[in-house]
């Protein structure tokens, strides 16, 4: 079922970049007379201009750590992990007109203990669409379409296995973002986008998680709309040969619900080369979203193994750090 998802969430992307694209072709001529010659070269500038541009490729890696333990004095447990990835990229740049498309698909797994079941690690669907009509030579009149969610369920966690207390589902939550604003853009690697109009729906498609009010819904609803003001800076360099940095902040305030408490999403990938094929990363994310409550600490079962909740909920800073070296293919 995750393979099926992932597969049809890269042909959706692949379709949507695909079918904007026309291909620069060099147009051969058969034949010696001078005047078709000159015409059919005519014909290839009027149906290739020469600032139609398309860059697109993408990344796919697979990362792998396993532990064994046998009569270990100082204690511990076997593990074993893996995480696949993909990234994909779709920009089209003509005279006044940009079109950046990206999507970012993430799933892991790990395995802890011989008698551990199997927790996911990471779990991820990013889809993004922004277009520009250039207003000068830094600034372009923009607006973007941000879709967010994830693969699978996911469950509370007690004593390092999951329970069957169901916290998150696939479009539970989900995250669709609309914004219209401008973007400025000095260079490729450097982008601030700007929008004072923009709406936020929180999606939880799960009727028991949206029954309690999980995400910020209303009980018994499946949508939240917001309308307020977004934030996206990203910037991307290498720091020296083969080392290279991307970062990303969103953010997002609520005008018409406590707007001082700022929605945050924060990427960073730090990416070490080691050949053509072998890369050691380092990413972090950081989360806030005043809608979302956490536990102030892990959950803890009763006699009859039922989840029992702690009483302090609320809002709080979430922080996710991995560290991976595996095999990296770019195209």
């Amino acid at each position: 079922m995750i393979m099926k998802k992932m597969i049809f969430f890269a042909m959706l992307f692949s379709a949507t970049c695909m079918s904007a694209q026309e291909a620069d072709a060099d147009n051969k001529v058969l034949t010696t007379d001078e005047e078709q010659m000159v015409t059919t070269t005519m014909a290839t500038q009027e149906e290739a201009p020469a600032d139609t541009t398309w860059k697109k490729g993408g990344t796919f890696g697979l990362n792998f750590s396993q532990t064994y333990l046998e009569n270990w004095a100082a204690g511990g447990q076997s593990s074993i992990s893996g995480t696949g990835l993909l990234s994909l990229f779709g920009n089209y740049a003509k005279g006044k007109h940009t079109w950046d498309n990206s999507l970012d698909l993430a799933y892991g797994l790990l395995r802890q203990g011989e008698a551990g079941g199997i927790i996911k690690t990471d779990d991820r669907i990013d889809l993004s669409s922004k277009y520009g009509y250039k207003a000068n030579e830094k600034w372009y009149y923009s607006g973007l379409l941000n879709f967010r969610t994830q693969f699978a369920p996911g469950y509370t966690i007690v004593d390092g296995a999951e329970t069957d207390d169901l916290i998150s589902d696939f479009l539970a939550p989900a995250y669709l973002l609309g914004a219209a604003g401008m973007d400025y853009k000095p260079n490729d690697d450097f982008t601030v986008f700007i929008s004072p109009a923009t709406y936020k729906m929180t999606i939880v498609m799960n009727d028991s998680l949206a029954s309690v009010g999980a995400f910020g819904v209303d009980e018994g609803s499946n949508i939240r709309s917001e309308i307020g003001g977004f934030l996206k800076v990203q910037y991307k360099t290498e720091l020296v040969e083969n080392v290279s940095l991307q970062t990303r902040i969103d953010l997002f305030s609520n005008y018409l619900n406590n707007p001082q408490n700022i929605d945050v999403n924060w990427e960073t990938l730090i990416s070490m080369k080691i050949n053509e094929y072998l890369t050691t990363t380092i990413s972090t994310q950081l989360l806030y979203d005043d809608d979302i409550d956490i536990i102030a600490r892990e959950a803890e079962l009763d006699a009859d193994g039922n989840v029992v909740r702690a009483a302090d909920v609320g809002p709080r800073v979430q922080f996710k750090e991995v560290l991976a070296i595996g095999f990296s293919y770019k195209f």
